[in-house]
């Protein structure tokens, strides 16, 4: 059997990802001050109008947004998954991401797993690996 490939981002779906009003239900997100997730989810809503739905291992409620434990917990579409865990552990995230239908999956800085990308582009996901959207933003 032959590796998968290595993802190469799509400029185009960063760009649609970023410019369309989304729910965006992000993995890893809670009230810790010391976490990335947390000013950069506060970015997507405030600046981009995006719908957040925190999901972390206590349900704890972030951003005055209440959370979800699993993303299989989260009522509703989900339009994009955005991963803010360790790359270890992100091919689960992506397995549940697919199983929950979402539209796409968000792998932050840092978050690589090509395997679980080429999964996640076979079930049909748009998938972004191994940056921010707000670096990305910046750049548009």
């Amino acid at each position: 059997m032959e590796p998968d490939p290595p993802h190469v981002n799509d400029p185009a779906v960063i760009k649609r990802l970023l410019r369309t009003p989304a729910r965006w239900a992000v993995v890893g997100l809670t009230n810790n001050p010391d976490r990335v997730a947390l000013p950069v989810s506060a970015w997507l809503q405030d600046h981009l109008g995006m719908e957040i739905v925190p999901v972390n291992l206590r349900g704890e409620d972030v951003l005055g947004r209440p959370a979800a434990r699993t993303l299989a917990e989260v009522a509703g579409h989900i339009d994009v998954v955005d991963c803010f865990v360790n790359s270890s552990k992100v091919g689960d995230v992506v397995d549940q991401a697919i199983a929950a239908g979402a539209g796409a999956v968000w792998m932050q800085l840092g978050v690589i797993d090509h395997a679980a990308a080429a999964r996640a582009r076979e079930a049909g996901l748009d998938v972004v690996m191994n940056t921010c959207p707000k670096i990305e933003a910046v750049r548009l």
